[in-house]
């Protein structure tokens, strides 16, 4: 998609009007572009760039209606928010003049100069240097190798390494691109190293003396990142935003075990991917309800953001039947269903329990030393 062709005055009106047309069908869309005279390849790149503009609200809210995208770009690129808490991380750190490597359409770029900080970005796609370039006015952006791209004179670099391939998403830090041992090598360069990396990534990966961090965003984890240097305060942290609670520790205890109690707590997905479970269980008083299932329990309520506390009002070994039952005799009409360590589906589950009531009602679908369980709750408080 040629980016630059949109911003001649015949592109900017194309793409006003492509943006004007909202959510119509894409062939009649296209037919009235080219019906009112727009050129058919500006009209398509104009489509294309209308539409990732409406699948990137959900990132960036109003500003996607002003910001240019490139569909790998869209789909790897940081939500502000965890962006902007980035930034703020390497500026308390005194970095002053930062190398954004892979810097995609820009949206780190951007945190970055308004953090204060002195920012070139580099990647090797024209398209999305050409984003960049639209999206953070206030960087320097180089279309090149970041393998090969001088660092000399920067006293901080992030990496946010390729993680697609085909259109599919890369799990294995191996076909990252670039390559791994390049991304690992960059701390040895400069101190001051973040790397951007897929939140599956396995504890065994991280490397001796970085910091593992995983955030969230409202409840999704939305990414991890590994952090080098003055940055490894931790061995693990997890971080929710937008509040910016974070939780650290070694990621190497575990939860003592013991029975459902009054109340249980269903941690947040950046806890558990940070194996820190046993440090939320320690803020709690808690214990597992199953050595093996991220579910905690305890006699008395305790606030934390790091999970949704629930109150148990029923536990049954797994039974449909009892289920239905049992909700049919409380008038639940509406169920949330939760599970961990479970082979039955929410989509499996539903139509079987038919439903009908005013009263709403959580289950969880888990085990409980070892025996496949529901723990019946009402709403989480």
């Amino acid at each position: 998609m040629d980016i630059e062709a949109l911003l001649t005055t015949s592109g900017q009106a194309a793409l006003s009007a492509a943006m004007a047309l909202g959510e119509a069908d894409p062939l009649v869309a296209a037919s009235r572009l080219r019906a009112d005279g727009h050129d058919p390849a500006l009209a398509a790149a104009a489509l294309t760039q209308a539409r990732l503009r409406e699948r990137a609200v959900a990132k960036f809210g109003e500003r996607a209606a002003s910001m240019y995208f490139t569909p790998d770009g869209l789909e790897q690129a940081t939500r502000p928010a965890v962006a902007a808490r980035r930034a703020a991380r390497f500026a308390a750190a005194g970095a002053t003049r930062i190398a954004d490597l892979c810097c995609g359409i820009g949206s780190d770029l951007t945190a970055f100069t308004e953090a204060g900080l002195a920012a070139t970005g580099v990647d090797l796609s024209p398209g999305t240097v050409a984003a960049a370039r639209l999206n953070a006015p206030g960087a320097e952006v180089v279309c090149g190798d970041v393998t090969t791209f001088p660092l000399d004179g920067f006293d901080a670099a992030f990496c946010d390494p390729a993680r697609r391939a085909g259109g599919r998403r890369v799990f294995d830090p191996s076909a990252y691109s670039p390559p791994w041992p390049f991304l690992l090598s960059l701390a040895e360069r400069i101190p001051r190293t973040g790397v951007k990396v897929a939140p599956g990534i396995g504890h065994e990966l991280v490397p001796a003396g970085a910091e593992a961090e995983w955030v969230s965003v409202g409840g999704d984890v939305v990414e991890a990142a590994l952090w080098f240097g003055p940055f490894a305060s931790a061995d693990r942290r997890a971080t929710l935003l937008p509040s910016g609670a974070a939780l650290t520790g070694s990621g190497e205890r575990r939860a003592g075990t013991g029975p459902l109690r009054r109340w249980i707590y269903d941690p947040d997905g950046a806890v558990v991917r940070s194996h820190l479970v046993a440090e939320l269980a320690d803020l709690l008083g808690a214990n597992l309800v199953d050595p093996s299932i991220a579910y905690l329990t305890s006699d008395d309520p305790v606030d934390t953001p790091f999970a949704r506390r629930y109150e148990v009002t029923g536990v049954l070994g797994f039974s449909v039947k009892r289920l239905r039952a049992l909700l049919a005799a409380r008038g639940v009409g509406r169920l949330t269903i939760k599970k961990r360590g479970s082979a039955v589906t929410p989509e499996q589950l539903r139509p079987q329990l038919k439903l009908r009531g005013d009263r709403e009602a959580t289950v969880f679908l888990t085990r409980i030393a070892g025996a496949p369980s529901m723990i019946l709750s009402d709403p989480p408080g």
